[in-house]
């Protein structure tokens, strides 16, 4: 994989992430406002996937900084 190909990746991989923990914080939310328990457990879950994704993604872009 070329260095390029890390920073790129990595900053999708983050912005898809970020786009995770928002959409996971909407969900948590809905779910608290109207009483869901499944949704506002899905919007944590979502979170969480959110969170990994993000830190992969800048995981791959330190590895191409430090290479």
């Amino acid at each position: 994989m070329a260095k390029d190909d890390l920073t790129t990746d990595g900053s999708k991989r983050s912005i898809k992430g970020k786009g995770s923990d928002v959409k996971g914080k909407v969900k948590d939310a809905a779910g608290g406002l109207t009483g869901d328990s499944s949704t506002q457990a899905e919007g944590k879950v979502d979170q969480a996937k959110g969170k990994v994704q993000d830190a992969v993604g800048k995981g791959e872009r330190k590895l191409d900084r430090d290479t």
